[in-house]
């Protein structure tokens, strides 16, 4: 094998003020893992989450105490047994997926692993997907003008805090309403909250309520009715989470940088259909780089939320193409 040779670095990425109940952002760091290897080159991009302790110059860190070997040529198979899950794994994961492409001569998906997860005939390009396009937390009179310009789109993803909800979701529901409607909590509700609102969002169409409990104290959700289905996003790192969920949610949200790249995000989704649970693949904030393998498990996934290069204020050359809402497969100019 002809060296690989690795480089890592980390860039700063302006987007529009988008607010959760955790706090509120306008830009975002991100590690960029490039890989050189017979004249090609290849990378990957993860966006290290301080709510997962995770930052950058530790994911920087973390990949530069495998650089011999991942210059000497270590196997995604052999990455996932040896790094832990989490940002510095996906940036690598993702690289090594996209220089395997390059030497092959080939498309992303049209390697076995993700053709055979596709059930596509190799060589067939993936469809496009729909986006949902996501709300971040504001007064209900702000949120509902969002909405109002956004009524176009199929899909909107409400990030709700708690006390206020209700009527956050009246006012968006009256100016979009034929937008479907999924709400994310990250965490922000209590059981009181839930009794309120389950049955008034069921009303107003609400189609899926992700994470509305913190992942430590979600067992709750065993004793309380779900006529709405109920996503797990913190709770739901990668397959080895599966069995504890069981009971609890109805689907689970696949973002890489939780799973530690796209070779477990697809074990993680294959695994979660196979014990009855709806998919969701999900982002974090994230360029175009970061979106394109993801879009791979957007393909089998029931909701789609890869809208993080909306609101970007500059993304990558090359980037992801979105028409509104829908989701164009990654050109091989920018991954895959």
């Amino acid at each position: 094998m002809t060296e690989r040779k690795l480089n890592v670095h980390s860039e700063n990425w302006s987007e529009e003020p988008f607010a959760i109940s955790r706090g509120i952002d306008d830009n975002f760091d991100v590690v960029v893992v490039e890989l050189e290897q017979n004249g090609f080159k290849a990378w990957g991009e993860a966006t290290p989450t301080e709510h997962y302790n995770e930052s950058i110059s530790q994911t920087e860190s973390l990949i530069e105490d495998f650089s011999n070997r991942i210059e000497n040529g270590i196997s995604r198979t052999e990455l996932q047994q040896e790094m832990p899950k989490g940002a510095a794994r996906n940036a690598v994961d993702c690289a090594l997926w996209d220089l395997e492409a390059k030497l092959a001569g080939k498309r992303v998906w049209e390697l076995p692993e993700i053709s055979q997860h596709l059930g596509a005939e190799t060589g067939s390009v993936p469809g496009n997907v729909t986006t949902v396009y996501s709300l971040g937390v504001d007064t209900p009179e702000i949120m509902g003008d969002i909405a109002l310009k956004n009524a176009n789109r199929p899909i909107l993803k409400i990030k709700l805090t708690g006390d206020g909800d209700l009527e956050r979701l009246i006012e968006i529901r009256k100016n979009a309403p034929e937008s479907r409607l999924v709400i994310d909590a990250n965490e922000a509700w209590t059981p009181e909250h839930y009794q309120r609102y389950v049955p008034e969002f069921k009303q107003l169409g609400v189609e899926m309520i992700e994470q509305p409990f913190p992942a430590d104290n979600d067992s709750v959700l065993k004793t309380l009715d779900h006529p709405i289905p109920v996503c797990a996003d913190e709770s739901c790192h990668d397959t080895a989470d599966l069995d504890r969920l069981v009971g609890l949610y109805e689907f689970v949200n696949i973002k890489l940088d939780k799973t530690g790249g796209l070779t477990e995000a697809l074990r993680l989704q294959a695994e979660a259909e196979s014990k009855g649970f709806r998919t969701m693949v999900g982002c974090m904030s994230a360029t175009s780089l970061g979106i394109a393998p993801a879009f791979f498990i957007a393909q089998r996934a029931k909701i789609v939320d890869l809208d993080a290069p909306l609101y970007l204020y500059e993304d990558r050359p090359f980037p992801m193409k979105y028409d509104g809402s829908i989701v164009h497969p990654p050109s091989p100019e920018l991954w895959g």
